[in-house]
């Protein structure tokens, strides 16, 4: 394909004090004062949660699975070779590396390293961690992004696969929030900090310009700019042979976007509604709808995916092709284009099959439909074109909570073939999953999975860990959790996930159903989920706690303030929790389609989902770890920092711990990621098999 959605992160803003914000100093993300602040509470909750041998003994289990050479090593396919990057215990920064499709099916593949990023940052002095390729169609060039410590800015340079060395004198771009792809060997697209009035009031790129090689970023041509209100502009090229195509993004909310093809170098809008997504596949143009498309009088609901020929949409001609219609149980999760065929993955009360539509020889008709025979019929699959340009081939993944991932590969109309399994990391033998349904306030049917014993007790005396997200349209599907496996369920412990509103499991309609002023839905889903659990005879609210990160990290604050009785104890990860500020802090001004503006009349309902506003000094609330990443360039460390300082001064029950790298996903590494997601069990058993000592005494 061959449209992309352009995000890029904004650095943070110039503190300002507030007379009534004591704790925004904490802002100050590399301040002295701040760090002084994060070294002595990150020594606080070491010598507290992560110091004894429990700990070492969990954070040591986590580190050999995430280190171990049995896991997948997963591959994308590029002029004849499989590409991956690997981290290990002797390459903790991680090999970027490729082999062939011969070798792959083998146990032990013979890899040819490319770049090894522990020996460039010890050769540099910085520590590098990989931020993806893109590389030149048929062609040894690379384009490398590093990013120092896991922040998503980071540098570009171009790279030759066949020297294994960066070009001299080649592309290369400073550190930024940049998004660059190819237009040909001479030329990149590239949208990145210009200076002054070249970013959006989101911090977001706002100008595309076409660079040519060998000449200064500042004489790059302009072919296109966005507006200071924007999210986010970008630039791409569809290599296909014969359909070649060069596109602009705009987005102009983080839900609504216009797509331009340039004709000339012009700019010529592709007609859509703005809140549906668009891209291309040789003749065709896919439309995935957002929101209800009355096209030539015929209503398109929300979730719909529509199909036309392209050169007959830019000449005004509207006749289309509906390829899938939602229903109140069923959602489109993706869909992905071979050379001849469009593989549809379609959700049913979150559990995934796949279908393969085949478009009619002449190009008028209905497209034919079949199933993909041979794969497992269990748990969440997926399915990705190896080349959309050149063949039919997938590759699949199947998962679920308590089956290790596969990895298989296969023509469309053949049996696929297993190549890779990963090994059981704990022992799933008198485990099961299943799924429930609880009714929320509004009696809305709300889907939950849990993984727990056969033998089960229904007294409510399990320790249970209760995990959401609820935003932004992504779904939670089942999925091989080996650190939950081995530090959560081995112990005993039962684990549940809710598929709350304002995720995507049944589409458009399930997230859009929580944005904003209805906000309040999906903390309401989250705290029925957990009523059920407890109704159930699952657990007890003392034994019940819940953990969540990012737009999950906002919602594991409201939980806490809002229904502070019904959980033992809470992880808050990465969160969002000022709302009033948020806008003001790095990517938070693009979220406003998700939250609403705090500046204007939206703050009278974000107020009320704004956990820092709603601290009660005398309100009697659970034990709390937070943990973030200074490093974090997305969603600012300053909330989780005044979150805690807030709530230490009022005499809380309250951890924290700041990971000094990290980004967003809060671990630069494999060592990084064992410490972080142990010291989140390890509080969360503590303080929640403590209800069993508190009850026998």
């Amino acid at each position: 394909m061959k449209l992309f959605l352009f995000l890029s992160f904004a650095m943070a803003a110039p503190v300002t004090h507030l007379p009534e914000d004591p704790h925004q100093w904490l802002e100050d993300v590399a301040g002295e004062a701040s760090l002084d602040w994060v070294r002595g509470h990150n020594q606080t909750s070491v010598e507290a949660l992560a110091s004894d041998d429990e700990f070492k003994a969990i954070e040591a289990k986590l580190l050999s699975i995430f280190e171990s050479n049995d896991r997948i090593p997963m591959v994308s396919y590029r002029d004849g070779f499989l590409y991956n990057f690997w981290r290990d215990a002797d390459n903790p920064r991680g090999l970027w590396r490729r082999t062939t499709m011969a070798s792959y099916r083998t146990d032990a593949p013979d890899w040819d390293v490319l770049l090894d990023l522990d020996k460039l940052g010890k050769e540099e002095g910085e520590n590098w961690v990989w931020d993806g390729a893109s590389c030149l169609p048929g062609d040894t060039r690379c384009l490398i992004g590093l990013s120092r410590g896991g922040a998503d800015a980071a540098v570009r340079r171009e790279f030759d696969i066949k020297d294994r060395s960066f070009v001299d004198g080649g592309f290369e771009l400073p550190e930024a929030k940049s998004r660059v792809s190819w237009q040909d060997k001479d030329h990149l697209f590239v949208a990145t900090d210009f200076g002054e009035g070249s970013l959006t009031d989101s911090g977001y790129p706002r100008i595309v310009k076409r660079w040519t090689r060998g000449t200064p970023l500042d004489d790059a041509q302009t072919v296109f700019e966005g507006e200071e209100e924007d999210i986010s502009v970008g630039g791409s090229h569809d290599f296909t042979e014969g359909f070649e195509r060069d596109f602009v993004y705009r987005g102009v909310t983080f839900y609504t976007n216009q797509v331009f093809e340039l004709v000339d170098g012009k700019p010529v809008q592709i007609e859509k509604p703005d809140g549906a997504m668009v891209s291309s596949h040789r003749e065709w143009i896919v439309f995935e709808l957002r929101a209800e498309w009355d096209l030539e009088g015929i209503k398109h609901p929300a979730g719909s995916l529509l199909a036309a020929k392209y050169d007959r949409w830019m000449k005004g001609k509207r006749d289309v092709t509906v390829l899938f219609t939602p229903t109140d149980s069923t959602s489109l999760a993706s869909h992905r284009f071979t050379r001849n065929h469009l593989v549809l993955n379609v959700m049913e009360h979150v559990r995934n099959k796949l279908i393969v539509l085949t478009p009619p020889k002449k190009g008028k008709g209905a497209w034919a439909q079949s199933a993909i025979e041979g794969l497992p019929e269990f748990g969440t699959l997926s399915a990705w074109p190896v080349d959309d340009e050149e063949s039919d081939a997938l590759w699949f993944s199947a998962t679920d909570y308590l089956t290790p991932s596969s990895l298989w590969h296969g023509e469309i109309g053949e049996k696929p073939e297993k190549l890779k399994q990963t090994p059981s990391w704990f022992d799933a033998t008198n485990l099961e999953v299943t799924q429930h349904f609880v009714a929320s306030k509004d009696g809305t049917q709300i889907p939950y999975f849990q993984v727990a014993r056969k033998d089960l007790p229904t007294d409510g005396s399990s320790v249970a860990l209760l995990y959401g997200y609820g935003g932004f349209e992504i779904s939670l599907q089942p999925s091989y959790r080996a650190s939950t496996g081995a530090a959560w369920l081995e112990k005993g412990g039962v684990f549940v996930v809710a598929n709350i509103r304002g995720g995507g499991e049944y589409g458009p309609r399930w997230h859009q159903a929580a944005l904003k002023e209805k906000r309040h839905r999906a903390y309401e889903d989250f705290a029925a989920v957990g009523e059920d659990l407890v109704r159930r005879g699952v657990t007890s609210p003392e034994r019940l706690g819940i953990q969540g990160g990012s737009n999950g990290g906002l919602l594991m604050g409201n939980m806490y303030t809002l229904y502070p009785d019904q959980w033992g104890a809470v992880v808050c990860q990465v969160p969002l929790l000022d709302m009033k500020r948020y806008t003001k802090l790095l990517a938070g001004a693009s979220w406003a389609g998700e939250y609403g503006d705090p500046d204007t009349d939206d703050w009278s309902f974000i107020k009320t989902f704004s956990p820092y506003h709603n601290i009660d000094s005398d309100a009697d609330y659970p034990p709390i770890l937070f943990t973030t990443s200074t490093r974090d360039d997305r969603v600012h460390p300053g909330h989780a920092r005044k979150m805690a300082a807030a709530l230490m001064g009022a005499g809380k029950d309250v951890h924290y711990y700041e990971n000094i790298e990290g980004g967003h996903g809060g671990a630069a590494n494999n060592e990084q990621a064992a410490f972080m997601q142990a010291i989140a069990y390890q509080f969360l058993w503590r303080q929640l098999s403590a209800a069993d000592a508190k009850s026998a005494e």
